[in-house]
């Protein structure tokens, strides 16, 4: 029993309903991060009761616009009359009777109750609370009908933003778009990335097994694997650095910028600092990253992960590369620019973002991205290379912006054929770039461009 259950006295599944409400209130009312709040809460809770508040957290929210859709049509009162506490207990609950097979319906609409009566927000809506879930459980409310709009049913039977709906439709046709939105919708695999600096991979392999990680599947390279279930941040193995988590699609954005041993890299927007850490493996201990960017915080943070893995040769400092160069022109090998974005190709791990994204966000991003992208290509020796790559599925922030760079900078191109093409070539089109997808291989959606400089 989890030391929270002990605390409040509560049965298992209550306590672990209870963690999952308190984080739903406070990304619907403070502008939370869920998995930032359950990266903090979870180790207070035995396995099997972390994994129930994940998927009650992430899909939750992820399912907000189809839940609401729902509600709606039981309720006895308009959404937007019911208080915020008693909206997000009827969503949890409507989302574990619709969505989640395991659980007894009777058990989602008591445990829904229990919570109300437990919340002050929402002690005299119990019986509004049982008496929505119980007419709920009988049967869904049938979705709208398409009607030739293709996305405003979509909006509401994959739950996304219309807009959004509307630009995937545009950008992928009907039957893309319908399977990125319903990947989105989906948990994403877990991935790591081994620390060669810390031992062989047998060696590393023997530590996980050690600490009860289980693995899937071996990624693309080496040094990634898939694991089966969530990373064990408590263990010895994460403590003593032996690995680190990070999605595949970002290790795969470092191994396609490909530095040779020895060279000097600059990450362009390092923070939370994983790809600056690979970069570090992939270059050696004759190396140098130097890690810029604008966010105190991240910076510091940044910093704790290289002293956790050992990487003595990375070296930071806060940086605004979007407004000026803060380094000598011309000093890097090879620069990385993983660029700020809407983050639209993440959605299974931010499902909150998709409801805080407006229409007109990812151009004001791609405005943001070109100036970071010029500056940053600034920082290349004639010869080098720069990846330029963005966790986004918006053209605007992807194509456009290595499009608009190039045509005002006639010594740079885009590697038609970039280094571990063979590794990649399932990725990469026609024209050098790479788009991953959610709903293609279990990777998050990427964009990135591998470009050169000429001369040298």
């Amino acid at each position: 029993m989890s030391p929270v259950t002990n605390r409040n006295q509560q049965s298992p599944g209550v306590a672990a309903r209870a963690a999952a409400l308190e984080i739903l209130l406070r990304v619907s009312k403070q502008g939370a991060y869920a998995d930032v709040l359950l990266g903090n809460r979870l180790p207070e809770f035995d396995p099997v009761d972390r994994g129930l508040i994940t998927i009650l957290v992430l899909g939750t929210i992820a399912w907000r616009a189809r839940l609401d859709f729902e509600l709606a049509r039981v309720a006895s009162r308009p959404i937007e009359k019911i208080g915020r506490t008693v909206l997000e207990i009827l969503r949890l609950g409507l989302f574990q009777i619709r969505f989640l097979d395991r659980v007894p319906m009777h058990a989602a609409v008591n445990t829904a109750v229990s919570l109300a009566n437990a919340n002050r927000g929402a002690r005299d809506a119990s019986g509004f609370v049982n008496a929505v879930l119980r007419k709920a459980a009988r049967g869904p409310a049938p979705m709208p009908e398409e009607s030739g709009d293709a996305a405003a049913y979509l909006a509401i039977k994959l739950s996304h933003p219309r807009w959004m709906a509307e630009r995937l439709l545009e950008a992928y046709g009907r039957e893309g778009a319908e399977s990125i939105m319903t990947a989105n919708n989906g948990a994403a695999p877990t991935a790591i990335r081994m620390n060669p600096s810390r031992g062989t991979r047998e060696e590393i392999l023997a530590r996980l097994k050690n600490d009860g990680i289980e693995i899937a599947s071996q990624g693309r390279f080496p040094e990634t694997l898939i694991l089966d279930g969530a990373p064990h941040f408590d263990s010895a193995a994460f403590r003593a650095g032996f690995f680190h988590v990070q999605s595949e699609t970002s290790q795969i954005v470092a191994r396609m910028l490909a530095p040779a041993r020895g060279a000097t890299v600059v990450d362009c927007a390092a923070a939370p600092g994983g790809k600056a850490m690979h970069l570090a493996e992939l270059i050696g201990e004759r190396g140098k990253v130097i890690a810029l960017d604008l966010n105190h915080n991240g910076v510091r943070n940044a910093r704790e992960i290289a002293a956790r893995l050992g990487h003595e040769r990375v070296f930071f400092a806060c940086a605004d590369i979007a407004s000026a160069i803060p380094l000598r022109p011309a000093i890097a090998d090879y620069v990385l620019l993983d660029a700020p974005c809407t983050g639209t190709g993440t959605l299974r791990q931010h499902p909150e973002i998709r409801w805080r994204l407006k229409t007109e966000d990812p151009a004001r991003m791609a405005a943001l991205q070109l100036a970071m992208l010029t500056n940053a290509a600034a920082l290349l020796r004639p010869g080098g290379a720069i990846v330029y790559s963005v966790c986004s599925l918006m053209r605007e922030e992807g194509p456009d912006v290595v499009a608009q760079f190039i045509a005002s900078h006639p010594d740079y191109a885009i590697d038609p054929r970039p280094p571990l093409y063979d590794k990649l070539h399932d990725l990469i089109g026609d024209d050098g770039t790479m788009l991953t997808r959610p709903d293609r291989g279990g990777l998050d959606g990427f964009f990135a461009a591998r470009v050169v400089r000429r001369g040298g």
